[in-house]
């Protein structure tokens, strides 16, 4: 297996990512195929270091707290692409894919303004306990 590094100079986000900071190996694809598949290595695995990487350290942060499956314990951004039968085309997915997931935490989220419920909200939730306190006196035993 190859290992390759990114072919574009940086990923174009709000921030650039030197190529040195992104790994792709080559891989053998997943799945049905014949012969061609167990013989060509299609798929790419991207390798992204969040700690490593000259990204600000706010988006660091942010990418760290994410959650997301594709992001190990250690920190790293593991995307594995192989939708193409080409590898340039999956490189180029791979680095979509990385270039999106930065994007998604580089906005800043709008902070939340607390509002206060309707009256209409409020006379709904009200009734609904009333019915269900309705309910349960109900179980209660019967005086002869």
């Amino acid at each position: 297996m190859a290992l390759a590094r990114a072919s574009a100079a940086t990923i174009r986000s709000r921030f650039a990512i030197p190529s040195e900071e992104v790994e792709i190996t080559a891989i053998r694809a997943q799945g049905a195929g014949g012969q061609n598949v167990n013989k060509v290595s299609n798929a790419v695995h991207l390798r992204f270091d969040i700690a490593a990487s000259s990204l600000p350290e706010t988006i660091r942060e942010r990418l760290l707290k994410l959650g997301d499956q594709r992001i190990s314990k250690d920190g790293v951004v593991i995307i594995k692409a192989q939708t193409f039968r080409s590898l340039e085309k999956n490189r180029a997915e791979a680095l979509r894919r990385l270039e999106e997931l930065i994007a998604s935490v580089a906005e800043t989220p709008k902070p939340r303004r607390p509002t206060k419920p309707t009256r209409g909200s409020i006379a709904r939730r009200l009734a609904g306990k009333a019915r269900r306190a309705a309910v349960k006196t109900g179980r209660g035993k019967v005086d002869e």
